[in-house]
């Protein structure tokens, strides 16, 4: 029990594996047909993301793995990024946030608006004139595990709207942002 963020995490890992189970012995029709009712997001994770992590090298993986079973890792930005999900959520948009996209693919949320592609956010609080290394590795990670598109964002936790101008942010890169594009943002 002292170790409750490796216990969330087990527990994520086993019901993702077992809706993604679930849906292999399905012909493609009742596989689609179940994918399509569900929120885009939560459609890229359990058709793409979360089978590309279980079944591919995480070059990430030992890293983390190590940190989470030390108790080491923490969620610094964990409240600011339920505040983003629940904005988001509020405007009809949708949200996944699991820890193998967080630790593994550099990956805070999933989000999309009500009529957009899932777009995969990262959010610090590391200022923007000292975010760019960690920028590029985002971007390296997300090309790695060929994440279709990323919005990077630093952001001051002083300034009172940024939580606003954020979500509006995402939103519209949902429905505009092209295919293979990781943009960064500053607030």
């Amino acid at each position: 029990m002292q170790k409750k963020l490796l216990m969330g995490f087990l527990l994520e890992v086993i019901q993702d594996a077992e809706v993604w189970l679930a849906l292999k012995p399905l012909t493609d029709a009742e596989r689609e047909s179940f994918l399509h009712q569900i929120p885009p997001p939560v459609r890229y994770w359990y058709e793409y993301l979360f089978p590309r992590w279980f079944t591919e090298q995480d070059n990430k993986f030992y890293i983390w793995k190590q940190k989470l079973r030390s108790g080491e890792f923490s969620q610094d930005d964990a409240e600011v990024i339920d505040v983003i999900a629940q904005n988001i959520k509020s405007r009809q948009g949708s949200v996944v946030q699991r820890y193998v996209a967080d630790f593994s693919m550099a990956t805070d949320a999933i989000v999309s608006s009500p009529t957009g592609k899932p777009l995969c956010v990262q959010v610090t609080s590391m200022s923007d004139e000292f975010s760019e290394y960690k920028y590029e590795e985002w971007k390296r990670t997300l090309q790695a595990w060929e994440i279709e598109r990323g919005i990077f964002v630093s952001y001051n936790p002083g300034k009172e709207a940024f939580v606003r101008e954020l979500v509006n942010v995402v939103l519209h890169n949902s429905n505009h942002l092209a295919d293979y594009k990781y943009l960064k943002f500053s607030f």
